[in-house]
């Protein structure tokens, strides 16, 4: 059966279309309080369901909330989007997904088709990137998340500023402080470990790992320790995976008498976040290793998978779902709730701490 329209509605109510848009879709327009009840009476008895984009335009808001992430399958991104659900319910409002796979050119597709939908605000949540080749789809997302922003949209941005965006109304960064984290990280171990340090970072100009692989140096410094040895891969399980097969040749090499290495300490590994960690320790076993007595390794996030991952992984804790709902809440132009004392640069910031765990203990 076909649904009822507005028109129908109206001509059962005995009013114009007009009117019955203005009692049904919400405006601040109201006609007396028997035509509204007439029109509600007439839009029931026709199972009449009103159109949400109509809604909109009457009420000069969607109800809508776009979410960007580069894989909603990371459980890093399902945290956050988990925070950003939360935050829409307190508004009232839905969220739409896209997940663009970290290209800068995906993300403005997404930011084009959320204004399209007339999205209240956009959160995108994803490291930003340097690289070359992603030079132009910067440029182009920053040209339409300002156009969006020009038109009354509200964008709130995880970690650091989108390249080259200029817009300042409506536009909010929650800084992640990953470098510092990843510092202390570094300082912990180097205290409990002479073990050879080794990073597997993310592709030089991803600013995320760049700020961690950068901070893990600066704690190492700290703490009186040579620099450790980077290995770029992408920053992903699998570019962890292809890391640690690597490590392992070199860590059965050392241990055979064999390598460069031979009768060295073990490997201390930190992947830049949980899912290379998780990934470097997969390709370890595959090769016969144990952690932690063939190599110590940590993460960063404490991604909720880690509750079933043996052994343990030492990682930073970043409250991933609170980071979520700053976000959300600070494109909705929703206070933070920040406590007295607090500044405005305050409201939005983000703590975490260094969590260690078996897969970094130095008696195996």
């Amino acid at each position: 059966m076909a649904a009822s329209t507005l028109t129908e509605v109206a001509r059962l109510a005995g009013v114009s279309p007009a009117t019955a848009s203005r009692v049904l879709n919400g405006s601040a327009r109201k006609p007396g309080k028997d035509i509204a009840d007439r029109v509600r009476q007439a839009a029931d008895s026709l199972g009449y369901i009103p159109n949400a984009q109509a809604q909109g335009l009457a009420k000069s808001s969607s109800g809508l909330i776009g979410l960007i992430v580069h894989d909603i399958a990371d459980p890093y991104f399902a945290a956050i989007a988990r925070g950003v659900q939360e935050a829409a319910r307190e508004q009232r409002k839905m969220v739409l997904l896209a997940s663009t796979e970290g290209a800068p050119a995906g993300e403005k597709e997404a930011v084009a088709a959320f204004a399209a939908r007339r999205a209240d605000s956009i959160v995108i949540a994803g490291s930003r990137s340097a690289r070359p080749e992603d030079s132009e789809g910067n440029a182009e997302l920053a040209a339409e998340l300002d156009r969006y922003c020009r038109n009354g949209g509200r964008v709130g941005v995880v970690g650091h500023a989108v390249v080259g965006a200029t817009a300042t109304d409506g536009y909010h960064v929650i800084p992640v402080p990953n470098e510092e984290l990843a510092a202390n990280l570094a300082v912990e171990l180097a205290a409990s470990h002479e073990d050879h340090f080794v990073i597997i970072g993310g592709p030089e100009g991803l600013f995320t790992s760049d700020d961690r692989v950068r901070g893990f140096q600066r704690g190492l410094a700290q703490a009186g320790r040579p620099a450790a040895e980077v290995l770029r891969t992408a920053f992903n399980r699998s570019g962890g995976y292809e890391a640690g097969l690597a490590l392992a040749a070199r860590i059965k090499a050392g241990r055979d008498g064999s390598g460069a290495n031979a009768g060295s300490s073990r490997l201390c590994i930190f992947a830049v976040n949980d899912v290379m960690a998780i990934g470097a320790a997969a390709a370890l076993r595959s090769e016969g290793l144990r952690i932690p007595r063939d190599a110590t390794i940590a993460g960063f996030d404490d991604i909720e998978t880690l509750r079933d991952f043996r052994p343990a992984l030492s990682t930073v804790h970043l409250p991933l779902e609170e980071i979520g709902r700053l976000a959300a809440r600070s494109a909705g132009g929703t206070p933070a709730g920040a406590g007295p004392g607090k500044d405005d640069d305050d409201e939005w910031s983000i703590s975490g701490h260094v969590t260690l765990r078996r897969s970094t203990e130095t008696a195996a």
